[in-house]
């Protein structure tokens, strides 16, 4: 990738960028406040080969810090050790460390203290809101194990659930959004009932530079790059880019968003870059082997939530760029690891896409109203912007298309999926049926407003014959609830399939508890996690992939007494939505992304 390249994150705009001074954020079971840990720090200039197997880390003094709240925001817990710095830095020459200095003064003095300093942060990019309460970072965790067990953990449960999320390393330099922080995944587990946990972050390029630099020197996609400000970022990043100061040449994302076991490896992914491949030792830690290429034969980035067909085995992906052209490229990746060509999906634009659904036969592709328009920065605005006059439409692709020009667009008014669920083909009307959570305001996630988040499940159907859609609620206008992030049976993608498993996300952002949605008749069944206790994504293993029932499994998902200060690994029956199992975990699981259950018979096949 250029060192001028724009890149993307969790779905937003995420950049080859910045410096700035910033010291480590780190764990705290308190809510509102952050652990400083002092541990030595790797130089950067190994930071861009594939790491070795991380070490535990060494934990130093811990201490707490609350700084006055600026002016007009709320109260932040900081960390202002200056003790906090990294024990190695980089081998810069003489020439580098002067460029260092002279950078880092433009930074603080003019980018931080002029351009950046005069404009308020909205509460989508104001550090106190974004990583406040259980959405502050933790440090790493080396495997506790033999965990206090409530109840009985189903015996075929045997394997590791892992699940990944942001938590930013570095103290924000300034605007920051909850997309923008580093990945860490945190894994439990689980072997003849008992159970383990442990969290590590994911080694990316970008990580392990700034922890020998000891300040963030990637700017955050969502949160910086915006305005005359975000340009001001481009511009250092570059400048630092072409002293050698910086090397995004091996990646500048986080792999914070998704992970998939595939090919007998599990991979880290964000939209921002090429996945990381992180190894679970036969202790349940986790290692970072390398950022993870096929063998060289994927040389761009790839969406954050590629599809794995439960039948052929094979791995479905899209790859989007927001600066050149080709927008969009669709790619398969075989079983055994290897790669079809990239095909050309022609944009007009380019268009943030986190997210896709394929059937038996076909990829479902959304071109819909959040596209990135870069000379909106000129104007002092987001690049991330909702054309409210763009026609939301969705492509039906054959999987083993020759190419782009077999694939059938259908509009779709006012739709905007962050998240698709399923999708089949219904052949006695000739018709795809997708199901997804409908966002309104669509740009809402990225972009302050004043008008409440809605995410409606919804059935959109694009009909093959007529070229034309129709939309419906899954949920009745009573029971209609906020439901993002979840699952269907993994054995049914692609396939009509009756059961959804989704977060309740209210209050918004958090996650209350989850419902069993019968997309047949749009039954409810809810599980509600309890006065000061919110969760994340359900995630649905199945006890038998060739049972009648589809719902014949169980639910996992990390929560968190707020109250208490607690994090559990819960278990529920998804039949009957009864609790079979809480797993005490010993340290804060922060709210995160999204997860996947890697069973004891495939980790002793993995790579």
């Amino acid at each position: 990738m250029a060192s001028n390249s724009i890149s993307i994150s969790s779905g937003v705009i995420h950049q080859s960028i910045t410096n700035k001074k910033s010291k480590s954020l780190l764990n705290s079971n308190r809510p509102n406040s952050i652990k400083i840990i002092q541990k030595p720090i790797s130089p950067a200039a190994t930071a861009l080969q594939c790491p070795p197997a991380p070490q535990s880390p060494s934990y130093g003094p811990v201490t707490y810090i609350d700084a006055p709240a600026r002016p007009g925001r709320p109260k932040q817990a900081r960390n202002i050790n200056e003790g906090n710095k990294p024990a190695i830095k980089p081998d810069w020459n003489l020439v580098q460390r002067m460029a260092a200095t002279a950078l880092d003064t433009i930074e603080d003095g003019f980018i931080s203290n002029v351009l950046e300093k005069s404009q308020p942060l909205p509460k989508t990019t104001d550090p106190a809101v974004q990583i406040a309460g259980n959405f502050a970072p933790v440090t790493e965790q080396p495997p506790k194990h033999n965990l206090p067990v409530t109840g009985r953990i189903p015996p075929f449960i045997n394997g590791v659930y892992v699940r990944n999320g942001a938590n930013p390393h570095m103290e924000p330099s300034a605007g920051h959004h909850l997309f923008d922080g580093d990945g860490m995944v945190h894994a439990v587990s689980i072997q003849n009932g008992k159970a383990s946990y442990a969290c590590r972050f994911t080694e990316t390029a970008r990580l392990r530079q700034e922890r020998a630099i000891g300040r963030t020197v990637f700017p955050k996609a969502i949160g910086e790059l915006h305005g005359h400000s975000g340009i001001a970022r481009l511009f250092l990043f570059g400048a630092r880019s072409l002293c050698g100061l910086v090397d995004p040449s091996e990646g500048t994302g986080v792999a914070n968003a998704g992970l998939i076991y595939f090919n007998n490896r599990l991979l880290a992914m964000s939209e921002d870059d090429l996945p990381y491949h992180v190894r679970v030792t036969p202790t349940g830690d986790l290692e970072t082997v390398c950022r993870h290429d096929f063998d060289g034969q994927l040389g761009a980035s790839m969406i954050a939530h590629p599809k794995v067909d439960p039948v052929s085995k094979e791995m479905f992906s899209l790859s989007y760029d927001v600066i050149k052209k080709p927008y969009l490229k669709y790619f398969r990746i075989s079983p055994d690891g290897k790669k079809s060509d990239d095909m050309e999906i022609p944009l007009k634009e380019p268009t943030m896409i986190h997210d896709f659904a394929i059937t038996e036969n076909n990829i479902i592709v959304p071109d819909q109203q959040v596209v990135f328009r870069l000379p909106e920065m000129i104007r002092g605005k987001s690049p991330l912007v909702l054309d409210k006059n763009k026609m939301s439409r969705f492509g039906i692709l054959p999987k083993y298309a020759s190419d782009a020009t077999e694939i059938k667009w259908v509009d779709v008014p006012d739709c905007f999926c962050f998240h698709f669920w399923n999708a089949w083909e219904e052949p006695e009307t000739d018709e795809v049926l997708v199901i997804g959570s409908c966002m309104t305001p669509a740009d809402s996630i990225f972009n302050e407003s004043e008008q409440s988040l809605k995410s409606v499940l919804t059935e959109i159907r694009l009909n093959l014959r007529t070229g034309k859609s129709t939309q419906r609620p899954v949920l009745s206008p009573t029971e209609q609830i906020n439901l993002e992030v979840g699952m269907v049976n993994k054995n049914k993608l692609g396939r009509k399939s009756r059961y959804a498993y989704l977060a309740i996300a209210e209050p918004w952002p958090k996650v209350s508890g989850f419902a069993k949605v019968d997309l047949l008749t749009g039954n409810v069944q809810k599980f509600n996690y309890g006065e000061s206790k919110f969760g994340g994504e359900p995630y649905f293993v199945s006890r038998d992939p060739n049972s009648e029932r589809e719902d014949d499994g169980y639910i996992l998902s990390y929560i968190h007494d707020e109250k208490e200060s607690q994090s559990y690994l819960l278990i529920i029956n998804a039949a009957d939505m009864r609790l079979e199992a809480t797993v005490k975990l010993p340290s804060r699981v922060p709210y995160g992304f999204h997860g996947t259950f890697v069973e004891s018979k495939e980790l002793e096949t993995q790579a």
